[in-house]
């Protein structure tokens, strides 16, 4: 029988430094979770990480146990980190940033984000990337 779940949450922390501080503490202890039992994991799962902000998916069931996943830094985070820039372009049809997407780059990126996503091939993966890109006013080489 499947456990009742009792809340699904999401947390943005740096990765390898989970600690009882706020927010980890405070969000898992209003659920009445060990959070020694996160907190250990998280660390040791996300210690080649280090430094990078982590988004974990936590789901917490009714008998105060629980299961989480990380997903890796958002696209946008990692093209501005790859590009060397503090943002995109607020007007991205019209303005563009003057730094390019090389196509490495763009595989460096799809390949860290395959675990990631739904899609079978790092190809669709660019493609993906490629467009979050275009959001943000970066131009991709050849495209």
């Amino acid at each position: 029988m499947a456990k009742a779940v009792k809340a699904n949450l999401k947390m943005k922390i740096r990765a390898g430094q989970a600690s009882a501080a706020p927010p980890v503490g405070s969000t898992l202890g209003q659920y009445g979770v060990n959070m020694m039992d996160f907190i250990q994991p998280f660390n040791d799962a996300t210690k080649d990480m280090q430094g990078q902000m982590i988004t974990a998916h936590i789901t917490i069931y009714d008998d105060r146990s629980m299961d989480f996943r990380v997903v890796s830094a958002p696209t946008d985070d990692l093209i501005r980190a790859e590009l060397g820039v503090q943002k995109g372009s607020g007007r991205p049809n019209t303005e563009k940033i003057d730094k390019k997407l090389s196509n490495a780059q763009l595989t460096k990126i799809a390949e860290a984000k395959a675990h990631d996503m739904n899609a079978g091939d790092v190809e669709a993966i660019k493609k993906m990337v490629a467009g979050t890109a275009r959001s943000m006013g970066v131009e991709v080489e050849g495209n």
